[in-house]
């Protein structure tokens, strides 16, 4: 052990330490002058006139305790002064401020300019803690009003639909048309809630499931298998390396991940153009990496791609509700893994996952 590890330390000489000191001090200073002016009294009655003496010892003790007195009215009435700018009035604004907060405004911001530090920091962190709240709040306005529009389209054209089957005229082929539609906006609707209920509870839950160990090449393979339709219906070349992988971990949440990210790049993806799918180890984690050569994105839509409901391309909206790499992000992030993309308009778009390894003795909670 090092000598100086002994050492102790001893905690600064905070502001509140010396107000404390400052209040005994002029406590005991002016206690002291009332026992002395208690004690000439006392003289006075007893027949002893110390102020008719005409030794100076006492004229000067009587003069000294006079000024002290003075002198501590003068010095407690500036402390009084100082804590009632520095302290008391801040902590009536914060007060104040809580009551804003309480009511519902986050916008509530507070200045301080005095000089006592603990003061100051419970200031900063109340203003830190009202933007946060603002953000919040923010967030969930958004998220209603998106939830509101994401229902309101589909079930608009399901009623639009209904209407025009009650046309006693209307051909079966029609009946048939709108039927499917119908179920489209109604499989829509269902693939919306399942995410949303997904989303919020990944969000509020902290302990998974025991994790399983698996083949993770193999159930990249299968979500490829099963998006098979929709590859080869625009003619997209897929480039798959897949190193053998054992991974211990949530099986059926990390295939949400590869079924959302591979058809993501689908969609995306000009026909008879190329999707490469590899998957690497290394001793501390493995990479997973699907790149396209689609549309690609501007940096504005890259800095909010992972957001709610967030679509960049407006033109595809019908294909999905903007919840898919949320979720990804989410299931990612609660696997203790990292996603990033890079892309840029025109050129594609690359997903890279990162996923840990982690001792499997201890994954028995995904926090």
């Amino acid at each position: 052990m090092s000598r100086f590890s002994k050492k102790k330390l001893s905690p600064p000489k905070t502001h509140a330490f010396r107000i404390k000191f400052v209040f005994l001090f002029f406590a005991i200073l002016s206690a002291s002058t009332l026992l002395i002016f208690a004690t000439l009294i006392l003289l006075e009655r007893q027949g002893i006139h110390v102020f008719q003496l005409k030794n100076k010892f006492f004229y000067s003790f009587v003069l000294g305790s006079f000024i002290l007195t003075v002198l501590c009215v003068v010095i407690s009435f500036f402390v009084a002064y100082f804590l009632m700018n520095m302290v008391i009035k801040p902590l009536d604004k914060m007060s104040d401020a809580s009551k804003k907060i309480a009511k519902g405004d986050y916008n509530v911001q507070l200045k301080y300019h005095g000089t006592v530090r603990e003061i100051e920091t419970t200031i900063h962190n109340f203003n830190h803690m009202a933007k946060e709240l603002n953000s919040v709040e923010m967030i969930r306005k958004d998220f209603i009003a998106n939830v509101s529009h994401e229902f309101k389209t589909p079930l608009s054209s399901i009623m639009g639909y209904v209407t025009l089957l009650q046309d006693s005229e209307l051909s079966e082929e029609k009946k048939r048309g709108y039927i499917q539609k119908i179920f489209f906006n109604i499989y829509k609707l269902n693939d919306l809630t399942d995410n949303i209920l997904q989303i919020s509870k990944l969000e509020s839950q902290n302990h998974f499931s025991n994790p399983v160990t698996y083949r993770l090449d193999e159930q990249i393979r299968e979500a490829i298998v099963i998006l098979e339709p929709k590859w080869s219906e625009k003619h997209i070349e897929l480039d798959i390396e897949l190193e053998k992988i054992k991974w211990t971990g949530q099986k059926s949440l990390l295939f949400q991940v590869w079924m959302n990210l591979i058809s993501n790049a689908i969609k995306f993806s000009n026909s008879n153009s190329k999707i490469l799918i590899r998957l690497s180890d290394t001793p501390s984690y493995v990479k997973v990496t699907i790149s396209d050569n689609g549309i690609g994105m501007s940096p504005e839509t890259q800095a909010h791609i992972f957001e709610k409901f967030y679509q960049g391309d407006t033109s595809r909206r019908e294909q999905g509700n903007g919840l898919g790499l949320a979720l990804c992000k989410t299931i990612i992030e609660k696997c203790h893994g990292k996603i990033y993309v890079t892309s840029a308009l025109g050129k594609g778009s690359v997903f890279m996952v990162v996923l840990p390894k982690v001792d499997e003795s201890n994954q028995s909670t995904f926090t």
